[in-house]
């Protein structure tokens, strides 16, 4: 699918790029591996990951991705994508199936659209759908289905984004929880 779609380097925007039960997408092999048919890898987890390491980018314990957004560190991880894109087809990772279950859509990639960047998701079927298209199924999905263009729709849009993360986000206390009964 990376190669159809035409990536030439994978930003790894999960904040624990590992996976005990999917070793090859831990990130030693999955580097590996890309190198092996021609595809950088670089980590921008640290950056652009969905678990701050920052306690003042959580609200209630759920992380704040509009607090994430106007962080430095963050504004620095879009800046090196961006600066990547100029050289060749990025393709950002996670690890959700679906872009409207991830951070990588509701915080990365909509930072990356208002840019000014064309940015597209590749689906699990291996089409690539554009981020509008993505917005709209959002808004759908919030019982909202409209053109995200159209006049007026910015703010349902925004409103759209806020309650998608506010449901998906990492919450600390979850992960807290996990850690005590083994869980994960």
């Amino acid at each position: 699918m990376l190669q159809d779609g035409g990536a030439g380097t994978i930003a790894d925007v999960r904040a624990v790029p590992l996976s005990r039960h999917f070793p090859w997408f831990s990130k030693n092999n999955l580097s590996a591996r890309l190198a092996s048919v021609g595809i950088g890898y670089v980590a921008m987890g640290y950056h652009l990951g969905g678990r701050p390491r920052d306690a003042r980018l959580y609200r209630d314990g759920i992380a704040d991705y509009e607090a994430m957004a106007r962080n430095p560190d963050f504004r620095v991880g879009l800046d090196r994508v961006e600066d990547a894109a100029a050289r060749s087809r990025v393709c950002l990772m996670c690890a959700e199936r679906d872009p409207l279950d991830c951070h990588r859509f509701l915080l990365v990639a909509r930072r990356l659209a208002e840019r000014g960047l064309a940015v597209g998701h590749i689906l699990h079927d291996g089409t690539i759908e554009a981020h509008a298209a993505t917005e709209a199924r959002l808004l759908a999905s919030d019982g909202e289905g409209c053109d995200p263009f159209a006049a007026g729709q910015c703010e349902r849009l925004a409103a759209a984004y806020q309650r998608r993360a506010q449901r998906l986000a990492y919450r600390q206390e979850a992960a807290r929880g996990a850690r005590l009964t083994g869980k994960r």
